[in-house]
This record gives structure tokens, C-alpha cells and sequence, in this order.
């Protein structure tokens, strides 16, 4: 169905116009963009910053390198590997364990030393990086994730987008891999997205290819009992980042591990507009109300603000418990 500009406008909506010229461009240094377009700085950062980030196993920067991959990966049963310029998701491989001398993806897929090597070597030649630029492959630790919420993903990590606005978690929203997006958080590719309260860290929207979701596609699972835990924790480490990069308009990627809690995966200075559908609402009243308050003011204060005024009722039904498996008094 389509709509009209000016009903857009009414609900908040903003487009990529606005977030370019009103947002990124008046609040993003340009210079500051490689701190975030690259992973391995923004890592580094994060460390200086104490802000938990994924293990990280090593480095390939040269075709030479390649050939030490099999040393590198010694000792690690499960890693990721990505482009340190990629974006998207693109380029991203996930091993999920070893099985004797094979990789094998969260698929079940089994690859071979020398497909790693290939993959790493078509990242070194800039194959998923911004503008095909060489690159640099980024070998992490795997993520444990918790546990809690594996009922509402399918063969990946689901991953919490947060856009921080002048230090301020405005709006957030979990991406959960599907069979669609072949086990990626990504919704251009067929990831859920669900909308997340702000003051709670509950679902109150989802959504799949721009259409209203309740459950997952794969897993059958319903969305409206999803809550994500160590939510304040989560949000004071989003909100961290406006100071460690100095971006006024960010996107924060983090992940939950259920040894180390919630970390952050990566950062992004140009994020996507999908979170308005993941929600079901637009970001301008938000992004207003934030520009009119004072600078300086502390990460926690500057989260109680955002989770008392950004407070949102679910649109998902909750669940009912089975009434014949309730024993009467």
C-alpha cells in the first residue's frame, strides 16, 4: 500500500534527505567516519573506552598472510570473519564449530581450509568492502549469545540496533536471522526486525520484507514475549559511544553474550531508516526533542531521559497461558 508524503510527515517520518542534510551532515564530522567505517579501529577504540566487544583472534592484512590462516585459527572451534570495511553484512562467514579437518557454517555447510583462505583472500581484494578498496580480514571470537532468545532467531545471532542521537538512545530494534536471509541480521536480505521499547527493552512491533510479523517465520515462535536482558546495561553502553566517537548521529550495533552480557559488534555513521518500520513510528518527534535539550549531560541521566519519555505500548498480543494446564484450587 501506498501512502502520501504529507502523511509521512504527520507521523514523523524521516526520509534519507533529511537524515543526510538535518542530522548526519550538521552532527557527523566527516573526518571522524573512519573510526566507525572501520571495524578494526572501532574495536580498538571500544577497548579504550572499556566497552566489551567480541574477542578478537587476529588480523590478515597482506595475500602472504593467508597462508598462516590454519595457524591463526589453531585452538578455536568457533570464530567469525569479516571485512573490516565490509558493510551490510556483506562478506561476513561464520564457523559455528570444526568437525575433523572441515568449517562447518550454522547452515551445516562444510567448508574446507581452503575455502576460508579463499574468502579471506577475496576480502584482502577489497570484494565486500565500501567503494572495492582493499581491505583488511578481522578473525573474532564467537559469540555465545544468550540463550534465552534462541526461540526467535534461525541459524544466527540476533543482533540490537540502538540510534544514538547527541548521547541519547532514541530508538531501537532487534534483527532476528531467518532461513531467508540465510542466518544474517539483515532485513534488506529477510531478517525480522521487532520493534523494542525504549524504557523496557520489550518487543512491541515486527516486521518481515515491510509487512507486520507476530511470530518468526521459521522457528513459529511468537514476538510478543520477547525481552532482551541486561537492557540498561545495553543502553548505557550505546549511549557510551556518542562519547568515544564524538558522532552525534550513530548506529549502534550490539549483541548479547551470555558469558559477557551485552557487547558492542559495530558502529555505523550513516544508519538505515528501517528502525521507523520496525516501530511503527517516526524518528523527527524524537530527534526534536532531544536537539532541545542541554549538552553535557551525563550517559546515565541522558538514558533515564530517553527510557521515560521514549516509552511505548506493544502493538503484539501477549500470549495467554493454556487454561487446561492451570491445575484448579
Amino acid at each position: 500500500m501506498w501512502t502520501s508524503p504529507g502523511r509521512l510527515r504527520a507521523k514523523g517520518i524521516i526520509g534519507m534527505n533529511r537524515r543526510n542534510i538535518r542530522y548526519i551532515g550538521r552532527y557527523n564530522d566527516r573526518r571522524l567516519y573512519p573510526l566507525v567505517d572501520d571495524k578494526l579501529k572501532t574495536k580498538l577504540l571500544a577497548q579504550q573506552h572499556a566497552i566489551t566487544t567480541p574477542a578478537l583472534i587476529g588480523t590478515v592484512t597482506t595475500q602472504f598472510g593467508v597462508k598462516h590462516i590454519r595457524e591463526m585459527l589453531e585452538g578455536h572451534h568457533g570464530f567469525v570473519i569479516k571485512p573490516a570495511k565490509g558493510s551490510g553484512g556483506k562478506g561476513i562467514l561464520v564457523i559455528e564449530y570444526r568437525d575433523g579437518a572441515h568449517f562447518v557454517k550454522p547452515s551445516g555447510a562444510h567448508l574446507a581450509l581452503g575455502d576460508v583462505e579463499r574468502h579471506v583472500s577475496n576480502i584482502l581484494s577489497g570484494l565486500y568492502s565500501l567503494g572495492g578498496s582493499p581491505d583488511v580480514a578481522v578473525i573474532e571470537a564467537l559469540i555465545n549469545f544468550d540463550e534465552s532468545l534462541s526461540e526467535y532467531t534461525y541459524e544466527g545471532v540476533p543482533d540490537i540496533r540502538v540510534i544514538v542521537f547527541k548521547g541519547y538512545p532514541v530508538m531501537a530494534m532487534m534483527r532476528l536471522s531467518t532461513a531467508a536471509s540465510d542466518g544474517k541480521a539483515n532485513l534488506h536480505q529477510g531478517a525480522v526486525g521487532v520493534g523494542i521499547d525504549i524504557a523496557s527493552g520489550t518487543a512491541i512491533r515486527g516486521v518481515q520484507f515491510d509487512r507486520s510479523r507476530h511470530d518468526h517465520p521459521d522457528t513459529g515462535h511468537e514476538l510478543a514475549s520477547l525481552s532482551i536482558p541486561g537492557w540498561e546495561t545495553l543502553l548505557r553502553l550505546a549511549a557510551g559511544c556518542y562519547e568515544m566517537t564524538a558522532l552525534g548521529y550513530l548506529g549502534t550495533d550490539m549483541v548479547l553474550d551470555r558469558d559477557h552480557g551485552p557487547m558492542l559488534l559495530e558502529l555505523n555513521a550513516r544508519p538505515g531508516l528501517a528502525i521507523q518500520m520496525a516501530n511503527g513510528e517516526g524518528l523527527r518527534p524524537r530527534l526534536d526533542l532531544v536537539e532541545r535539550q542541554a549538552d553535557g549531560v551525563p550517559v546515565e541521566e541522558r538514558v533515564a531521559f530517553a527510557q521515560h519519555h521514549f516509552a511505548r505500548r506493544s502493538e503484539l498480543a501477549t500470549p495467554q497461558p493454556d487454561r487446561a494446564a492451570v491445575p484448579s484450587a
